[in-house]
């Protein structure tokens, strides 16, 4: 795990330092699916992390959001699960609040994760069982039960449920790549961060384990565990934060369900 924790490290950076410098550059773009932006940015980083990553791991599945989906990954115990550029709508719009995103899944969990925002150059690295750091300093998440709202980051609809008087919340500012505003809830400057559904494997796998070993908890909002590396990699609504807050969310939906 030594090997493949400083081969992710070395090749996320590398990544991060090419995304970076197509920043606020002239990129072709188009649209892919029904409103999801793809640029050439995000494929020539994606064409980097594969060529590294699979040349020095062969017998390691691979699942990209800009790869076509080879399910030869569900035969492999290891599997690399990749975002090139999580956030491409701020990414292209020149806002900083997109990383590359790269976990290496075992049988359903993650156990090696680094995301990069080179923008504001924060590297947040996590193995499991042994803590969560950002820019090599141990993060941990808000310790507590209680909500500040202004320190909660999702979808206004789904928050609102979780307050007596939705009218008074003033949830955070928005923040375009979902795996970086679940680092902001391992870090601490989040206190929870929810996302509304439709998240696949790659925006999610590397920061869940950085937000499990930074003493917090991210799952289904039903409490059940997310499993990666299956044929169907959409999951549905989802609640990150430390664990003594993520148990009161739990509960509270389970005793008042999403329609």
């Amino acid at each position: 795990m030594a090997r493949d924790a400083a081969l992710l490290t070395d090749t996320v950076r590398e990544a991060g330092a090419l995304a970076l410098s197509l920043f606020r550059t002239e990129l072709k773009n188009w649209t892919k699916g029904a409103s999801s932006p793809v640029s050439e940015a995000d494929i020539a980083v994606n064409d980097l992390l594969e060529k590294r990553l699979r040349s020095a791991t062969p017998d390691y599945g691979w699942l990209s959001e800009e790869s076509v989906d080879d399910e030869a990954r569900l035969q492999k115990r290891l599997t690399w699960i990749v975002d090139p550029i999580d956030g491409t709508r701020g990414y292209l719009a020149g806002r900083e609040d997109w990383c590359v995103s790269v976990a290496l899944v075992e049988d359903a969990t993650p156990v090696l994760a680094a995301v990069f925002a080179p923008a504001s150059d924060e590297f947040f690295f996590a193995m499991r069982g042994r803590g969560a750091v950002r820019n090599d300093v141990t993060v941990r998440a808000a310790p507590g039960g209680e909500l500040d709202f202004t320190r909660v980051a999702g979808p206004k609809p789904l928050v609102e449920r979780l307050s007596r008087s939705p009218q008074e919340i003033v949830l955070h500012p928005r923040i375009g790549s979902l795996a970086l505003r679940l680092c902001r809830v391992a870090q601490g400057s989040l206190e929870a961060a929810f996302a509304g559904g439709q998240s696949r494997d790659w925006d999610l796998a590397a920061a869940n384990l950085i937000v499990q070993e930074a003493n917090g908890n991210m799952t289904a909002l039903s409490g059940d565990t997310i499993l990666y590396n299956r044929r169907e990699v959409t999951h549905g609504v989802l609640v990150a934060a430390g664990r003594d807050r993520h148990a009161r969310i739990v509960e509270h939906f389970r005793n008042r369900p999403l329609p």
